[in-house]
């Protein structure tokens, strides 16, 4: 018998903002929205021709499912027909028959592996592949014959506990020395304890189900010169353990980052203001049974379950100001995270997230990304291209920038908007801007008033020659984009044909 994926599926980690020039979104037809996908897989149409029955699929039968109108996939073992998904994929055709009549984990982990396929691909499921013939005795594949860990990856961590009275301290010796309170996502949950602590691009987790109960909230502390995690729980009752407890899944192990899946914690709407006419400035609140800090340039996914399908997006966390010191004292930073988030009204997402109440919880996973704070190290002149909420990245760059970073001499945020209404928080850089001399700021709007003064227009060798010059002729630069696709897309070609080489250039792309 096979089993069948549930449809609650903890997507297997992501990159919605990246270094690279993303993936392109090709118009769709009308009627092959995400939700008219979602209304076919629940008409009950036989949606893989195979009237409801599961089978084991060989290798040299997925190869033979290799045409559009006639499309299997693999991705984690696990064959799709999605010839019928084939129109409503906005990433078009072409890119799903890359994959046509083979194995495609490698290519869909490279392009969206956040997706929640297993519950959008559901009703096209075909069945498991069929497990291959044992390697005879003595003979091992490749890729077990050889420990690629032990050549590419950082050194495994280990970890030890003691106790006393009151208190129960898990130590992790990580054995690296760029280790911060970032690298450490912390979760208790019933009598499991689930700690990821990101080493490179790989994650080493401790995961155990405690001998006995602790209380809910503990405190992380990392000794960031000798790589030490210090993990403090606090014992419900003062009884001596005699082991930590049992060990769960991928306990003790050190793995490629995106093996884990995403892991998600239900936060709570804490508040929810109007910034512009279509954006809002969301706060959660983690568990107290959670420590998560997202880092500058990195992300999470929002999960929500709409019309019976869990739906995953993408959102970049920014600060609750940029002058948090002009306003009342607010919520401890550990505890709250804050989101800008454009409400399309006829969109399937935002809607149901602007619906929720004070109170609700939305599902929140692990951070993701790729943007690496050692690419600030030395730097000179940073340059912040933004259109839209395509400026939420930025809020935090711009921040640890002008905070951290000593060698810095100038910031210049280009910010694209169709209309002055549209401009995110237009008071608060203009404030930033006449506070710190080392940050200059140009709007650039498409559709302005007759009123307006400033710059029009859209992204333009002529706007980003101008706007891009180096403060030295030699100064170190990193130039940030991020925006719609279209205007990313864009921007990276007009940045290489300005010269400006690839480790100048980081593109959060959607």
């Amino acid at each position: 018998m096979l089993n069948v994926p549930s449809q609650c599926f903890p997507g297997a980690s992501s990159q919605q903002r990246v270094s690279s020039g993303g993936r392109s979104k090709v118009p769709l037809k009308q009627g092959r929205s995400l939700m008219d996908w979602i209304r076919l897989t629940k008409s009950g149409k036989d949606l893989t021709g195979l009237k409801g029955r599961l089978i084991e699929v060989t290798e040299e039968e997925l190869k033979k499912h290799n045409k559009k109108d006639d499309c299997w996939i693999c991705i984690r073992g696990f064959v799709y027909n999605v010839s019928p998904y084939m129109e409503y994929h906005p990433g078009g055709e072409e890119e799903l028959m890359r994959a046509a009549g083979s194995d495609g984990t490698d290519l869909f982990d490279q392009v969206h592996r956040w997706v929640n396929y297993e519950s959008m691909l559901k009703e096209c499921l075909v069945g498991r592949m069929a497990v291959k013939p044992a390697f005879p005795k003595g003979m091992l594949p490749k890729s077990q014959a050889t420990d690629p860990l032990a050549k590419e990856g950082p050194s495994s961590p280990s970890y030890d506990w003691f106790q006393t009275d009151a208190l129960v301290t898990i130590v992790i010796y990580t054995k690296q020395k760029d280790i911060n309170l970032d690298s450490v996502i912390a979760d208790h949950r019933d009598d499991s304890f689930r700690v990821e602590t990101v080493i490179q691009d790989y994650s080493y987790l401790i995961h155990i189900a405690l001998s006995h109960e602790i209380q809910e909230d503990f405190s992380v502390r990392v000794v960031e010169n000798v790589g030490k995690i210090e993990i403090v729980l606090k014992k419900k009752e003062t009884t001596s353990w005699k082991c930590l407890g049992h060990p769960l899944e991928n306990h003790n192990s050190l793995i490629p980052k995106k093996d884990p899946g995403l892991y998600y914690r239900k936060c709570q709407l804490i508040s929810k203001e109007d910034v512009t006419h279509g954006t809002k400035l969301f706060c959660l609140m983690l568990p107290p049974s959670t420590h998560l800090q997202v880092p500058a340039g990195h992300h999470v996914y929002f999960k929500l379950t709409i019309t019976g399908t869990e739906i995953v997006k993408p959102y970049t966390p920014v600060s609750d100001s940029l002058f948090s010191e002009f306003k009342e004292p607010v919520f401890p930073n550990n505890k709250y995270i804050y989101f800008l988030i454009k409400i399309y009204p006829a969109g399937l997402f935002t809607p149901e997230l602007d619906h929720l109440q004070i109170g609700d919880y939305v599902s929140v996973s692990n951070p993701e990304g790729n943007f690496k704070i050692s690419q600030f190290q030395d730097l000179e002149d940073l340059f912040l291209l933004a259109a839209g909420t395509g400026f939420t990245p930025m809020v935090k760059v711009l921040s640890y920038a002008l905070t951290n970073i000593p060698s810095l001499r100038k910031v210049k945020l280009m910010f694209f908007n169709k209309t002055e209404d549209d401009i995110i928080w237009r008071s608060q850089l203009e404030k930033l801007a006449f506070k710190d001399k080392r940050f200059d700021l140009e709007f650039v709007l498409s559709a302005p008033t007759s009123e307006w003064n400033g710059k029009r227009g859209y992204i333009s060798p002529a706007l980003l020659s101008e706007f891009l010059k180096r403060s030295l002729d030699t100064s170190k630069v990193l130039i940030c984009i991020c925006g719609p696709m279209p205007f990313t897309e864009q921007g990276m070609k007009l940045l290489h044909d300005l010269n400006f080489s690839k480790d100048e250039i980081h593109s959060f792309t959607a």
